[in-house]
């Protein structure tokens, strides 16, 4: 089971530990209870979270007992954001929250088997202990000028906000959590990404604390950041969800096709599950044949079906085909195509005028006379097939599902019109 710790490095999951070599010796003698935390300060996961769902997943199939911890509690206060004091949301939608994100990491692990996975809640132990209890059982133990250094809080309090009360005390309550499944599961080990690093060990002080000779590790894995700098699962309009209704499948697969190429091969590593082997392949295909994004698509195909099945997988791959003139769009479901042409520029219109004026309109020609001469080039496609009179306009009977005409200029440049009433 050591071997799990060599290839978390390989992979490059492995930022740092409390003690390597107690950790690899713990996992030697085996078994192992694990825990990851999130907290449900949205209505679903991003595809940054994908980082550990997907560690605790490989971790649980080396062997170790997963214990996956959707915080009712944490939830409601949130960790420290180093910029800005969060909005704090009601315990009934932080109780939906809980279900949500309960219901979206339960399908990457197992719970059958000797490491059968276990979902777990923080205020299972936090919802009958008073202030008094709190601040005398577990405040007692920490040190103020020691949670100071913690770069988040560090940060806060050199900015004009300033921190609250409520967010220092975070650190107490994922402390608190550590104690008590190491207690009611025999949980000797915390994963989580580098940026918890100061709560990992905070829980680790605490079960020193009041439990002596116990042996507790922490294990982080590296904060994921794009070749431009910005941070791993966000995109201009926001985080790139896990839920299909937040984010559709279409446009989930499309993130992972559109990855930089300085990235993919560091991603798939991280993210996907083939084996070394398969891994380097697509690392050397990429290196000799950019263009050809052959691990994107890997990647993209992979995480796809992980997150949304099969099946949507494939709807997805079909679209992306159809749109570009690979395949029938009139067999696209209406769901699947809204969502694939949400994605491309596209313009609402109440009647179907001219295709002139239909490209000028969406943005596939700046004018009217680019536009003619795109038609009289043989580069004009409405619903992939070629136009050859831009005077006229389409019929109505060849909307798709009654709504969409699907443009196109040339091979690439892909635009739709919506039509409306």
């Amino acid at each position: 089971m050591t071997d799990i710790v060599d290839e978390l490095k390989w992979r490059g999951l492995f930022a740092q530990s409390t003690d390597e070599d107690a950790l690899r010796k713990a996992l030697a003698d085996g078994p192992v209870t694990f825990y990851c935390g999130y907290d449900p300060t949205a209505a679903s996961l991003h595809v940054g979270h994908l980082v550990q769902v997907l560690t605790m997943r490989r971790l649980q199939r080396a062997g170790l007992r997963p214990l996956a911890l959707v915080g009712g509690a944490t939830g409601q206060i949130g960790d420290p954001r180093p910029t800005a004091e969060r909005t704090l949301n009601d315990p009934e939608t932080v109780a939906g929250w809980v279900s949500r994100l309960r219901a979206q990491i339960e399908p990457f692990l197992s719970f059958e088997g000797e490491n059968a996975a276990v979902m777990v809640n923080n205020l299972d132990w936090t919802s009958g202990m008073s202030a008094i209890e709190f601040l005398r059982d577990i405040g007692k133990h920490f040190r103020v000028n020691k949670m100071l250094t913690k770069d988040s809080i560090a940060r806060r309090l050199e900015s004009d906000e300033g921190i609250s009360y409520t967010e220092f005390s975070y650190q107490l309550l994922q402390s608190m959590d550590f104690l008590e499944l190491y207690r009611r599961y025999g949980c000797t080990l915390q994963q989580g990404g580098s940026d918890q690093w100061g709560n990992l060990t905070a829980g680790l002080d605490l079960i020193h604390r009041l439990e002596p000779g116990a042996e507790v590790h922490a294990l982080a894995t590296p904060l994921m950041t794009k070749a431009d700098g910005t941070k791993f699962g966000k995109s201009e309009g926001g985080a790139v969800w896990l839920d299909p209704t937040m984010t559709t499948p279409y446009a989930f697969y499309q993130f992972w096709l559109n990855v930089d190429d300085r990235d993919v091969s560091r991603y798939m590593r991280i993210l996907s599950f083939r084996s070394p082997a398969e891994l380097e392949e697509l690392e050397k295909v990429t290196e000799e044949r950019p263009q050809a994004r052959t691990a994107q698509r890997a990647l993209a195909e992979e995480l796809t079906t992980l997150v949304h099945g099969a099946d949507q997988c494939a709807a997805v791959i079909a679209a992306s085909k159809a749109l570009f003139g690979q395949g029938e769009l009139g067999e696209l479901d209406a769901a699947t195509l809204d969502a694939a042409l949400s994605e491309v520029p596209h313009a609402r219109v109440t009647e179907l005028g001219p295709l002139v004026d239909l490209l000028v309109e969406v943005g596939l020609t700046p004018s009217k006379s680019g536009a003619r001469r795109t038609v009289k080039e043989g580069g004009a496609y409405v619903n992939n097939v070629k136009v050859t009179d831009g005077e006229s306009a389409p019929a109505r009977e060849e909307l798709l599902h009654g709504r969409w005409l699907v443009l196109r200029r040339g091979k690439k440049n892909l635009a739709a019109i919506e039509v409306t009433g």
